[in-house]
């Protein structure tokens, strides 16, 4: 057999091959099952919120939220300026207000009223307050360190009086020539007694003469 020959019985059988595919093919067969054309419209479930709309107070960019009433409880998140929450209850001094907050534990947390926008005619009502957060740690005061602080005063001693010392009153030596006075007898009776007998050798000199 020649080359030809077996080339035009391949492509013949192939040929075969492929009009036979074709026809048992489910291409075209239409399904035993009929499809619905168009789905059913699934109703929507639409709200309002229950409870008084808060809106976060223009003068601020953003206030911190709080798992509790009070500066000491943890923050939890943020509010942005305008942005509206809905109130589900307030402190019983009214300066915190809890707030529905999906995301933390409960759903709900506080802000402080004062940076919020408040309905005049909204009512809030008053709800028990979560109990206070235990410190993370404990504050402890090194002695070490504190001694370093104390200041201890001196007590103040009182004036001593010291006595001075004896005065020492320097005596002149006698110049040379004159004639020490004695000590005993006092100074106005030699005075007395010098004037006393000029006066009687004058009386003398005075007979004498007449």
């Amino acid at each position: 057999m020649s080359g030809r020959s077996i080339l035009f019985i391949c492509i013949i059988i192939l040929t075969a091959g492929v009009m036979a595919f074709l026809l048992l093919s489910p291409v075209g067969a239409q399904p035993l099952l009929q499809q619905p054309t168009k789905l059913p419209t699934l109703a929507t479930v639409t709200g309002t919120p229950s409870g008084v709309v808060l809106t976060v107070g223009s003068g601020q960019d953003q206030i911190n939220v709080r798992s509790g009433p009070g500066v000491f409880y943890p923050k939890v998140g943020v509010l942005l300026a305008g942005q509206n929450v809905v109130a589900k209850g307030r402190s019983p001094g009214g300066d915190w207000i809890l707030i529905d907050y999906p995301g933390v534990a409960g759903g709900t947390a506080w802000v402080y009223s004062y940076l919020m926008v408040v309905p005049q005619n909204g009512f809030i009502p008053v709800v028990e307050l979560p109990p206070t957060p235990t410190p993370a740690f404990t504050i402890t005061i090194d002695p070490t360190l504190a001694s370093q602080f104390i200041v201890t005063t001196a007590p103040t001693r009182l004036p001593t009086f010291t006595p001075p010392p004896p005065l020492q009153i320097p005596t002149l030596p006698p110049e040379q020539g004159s004639t020490p006075i004695s000590e005993g007898i006092p100074m106005g009776m030699v005075i007395i007694g010098l004037g006393s007998l000029g006066i009687f050798l004058g009386l003398v000199s005075l007979l004498r003469g007449r």
